[in-house]
């Protein structure tokens, strides 16, 4: 994005791109590298930074502090204490020791244990509590688990601005910040969604209502474009929130030496060509944990295949098993299909990592060595119980 880009009169981004990014928080594959968005907003008595940068990009923060000539700042509000958001504080503070930094209880408590910042730094306010700047006011509610115990959203009243911070963000280093209501804007929030928000769907429901009163003309998140159609985003995680199942099926598979792969590929078959149910396929060897996410949010289904690895299931496929565990997706049904050579007890493994998960299980089709033919039809036998049970979810 263009340093220090003017939103509206008197709001600025203030924040960094960082497109050679490839890995956030050593886990989430970003192809689109990412950005770290801070806003300086200006009243006509004070001056506020809403939420700072990650601490590699406290340098270009100053530096566009200072090229919008702010010589005191009387405000950092902080948002949520992922030091993605939070960790250039310090550095802040350092520059501007006039300042105070404004949010609530919880994430007083999350910024002195992780940033050391002195308690007597920090202002504390409460849900529903305003700031004035002058002719301009800031008022703050708290969204709990989007996606922190501590996070809180700013709204500022007169320019109707909602800074969101990781609400609504995307992963994304925009050359303008302003987004386009196009495709690409909305597969970039909704992966978004799927690896970060999705495990909290019903309570990011409960504050999408808290919201609802709002008039709001711009969404502003600390991460990627900014949405001059706040409809645009919202009316998409309600969707996401609650899914419109599609009729599709999820199979993320690994194969050792190709007998795991004859049967997905014999179930795929039967699934497409006698059932008519779409098969979305990841080799997870090589499979972007993020498209799988994003697959995630809207299928009914999801079949696990893997092989036996010293009578569990391979760890790519354990791995994934944890990752639908932690993401919570809205799935009702889940299968596991899979070869061995003297013996396995995957099923007991993969079932001991998906707690959380409140899907039916359907019969695991655990075959020895490489499939014959006949011992394919226990896979035909379980393409045609997902048919029936996708019949159900699509007729009622």
């Amino acid at each position: 994005m263009n340093n220090h880009e003017l939103l509206v009169k008197n709001v600025w981004s203030v924040g960094a791109n960082d497109p050679g990014r490839r890995l956030f928080d050593g886990l989430i594959p970003l192809p689109d590298g990412t950005s770290y968005n801070a806003y300086l907003v200006k009243g006509s008595e004070k001056t506020a930074l809403i939420d700072s940068v990650d601490p590699q990009y406290s340098g270009k923060l100053l530096e566009n502090l200072h090229a919008q000539q702010v010589t005191k700042l009387d405000y950092i509000i902080s948002n949520h204490a992922e030091q993605d958001h939070s960790g250039s504080i310090p550095a802040v503070l350092q520059r501007y020791p006039e300042a105070q930094v404004v949010t609530n209880a919880k994430n007083r408590d999350f910024l002195i244990s992780l940033l050391h910042i002195s308690e007597d730094r920090i202002q504390v306010i409460h849900d529903g509590e305003r700031l004035s700047l002058g002719d301009a006011t800031l008022r703050f509610y708290l969204t709990p688990w989007v996606h922190w115990p501590e996070t809180m959203v700013t709204y500022l009243e007169e320019e109707k601005i909602l800074f969101s911070c990781d609400f609504f963000g995307s992963h994304l280093a925009p050359e303008y910040l302003t987004s386009k209501d196009d495709e690409a804007t909305l597969r970039a929030a909704k992966r978004y969604f799927a690896e970060i928000m999705m495990p909290f769907s019903p309570i990011i429901a409960k504050n999408l209502e808290k919201l609802s009163p709002l008039d709001i003309s711009m969404i502003a998140p600390s991460h990627g474009p900014v949405f001059g159609n706040p409809a645009f985003v919202m009316n998409a995680y309600r969707e996401w929130i609650k899914p419109s199942y599609r009729n599709k099926v999820i199979l993320p598979y690994v194969s050792m030496h190709g007998s795991t792969e004859v049967m997905v590929n014999h179930l795929t078959k039967e699934l497409e060509e006698q059932q008519q149910i779409p098969v979305e396929r990841f080799d997870l060897t090589e499979a972007d944990i993020g498209e799988l996410a994003m697959a995630l949010v809207d299928a009914p289904t999801l079949i696990l295949a893997t092989p036996t690895v010293l009578q569990g299931a391979h760890p790519a496929a354990a791995y994934a098993a944890m990752l639908v565990n932690a993401l919570r997706p809205p799935l009702k049904h889940i299968g596991l299909i899979g070869s061995f050579g003297w013996g396995t007890r995957m099923v007991e493994q993969i079932t001991s990592l998906l707690p959380n998960s409140k899907a039916d299980l359907f019969d695991p089709v655990l075959i020895k060595g490489l499939p014959r033919p006949e011992n394919l039809q226990d896979l035909t036998t379980l393409a045609s119980s997902i048919a029936t049970k996708h019949a159900s979810i699509f007729t009622n």
